[in-house]
């Protein structure tokens, strides 16, 4: 069983910023297996990947946050800085942990949190 936990979601104006964290518990597993990373869906679009670690700690962020947000893991810990903010990066955020088995995977998810960004 894998439970991730956002927190750190709220309202801010345009050019703010804001730390997302992601507490992530697991029973038989270690989360150095896991690919873990940020996910945001918007009202009407399809959730997307805004930062993410692979399974080889390599990181990527999606061009729209490249330069303002940045991703860092600590242990369990999954935090997400975001600077620089515009109303576009409003949505809701996701906290993803993926395990692999071989080319199949399961895909956890927290319950998300909420980020409104102001004009």
């Amino acid at each position: 069983q894998v439970q991730l936990v956002e927190s750190g979601g709220g309202l801010v104006q345009a050019g703010g910023s804001l730390r997302l964290s992601c507490a992530a518990s697991t029973s038989g597993h270690t989360f150095r297996s896991f690919a873990m990373g940020w996910f945001r869906q918007a009202p009407g679009k399809e959730r997307e990947s805004v930062a993410t670690f692979n399974s080889g700690g390599e990181i990527d962020y999606a061009d729209s946050v490249k330069g303002r947000f940045s991703i860092s893991r600590q242990n369990a810990e999954l935090y997400l800085q975001m600077n620089s903010l515009i109303p576009e990066d409003t949505a809701v955020y996701y906290c993803n942990a993926r395990k692999y088995f071989g080319v199949a995977f399961i895909d956890y998810w927290g319950q998300g949190t909420q980020v409104t960004v102001s004009s």
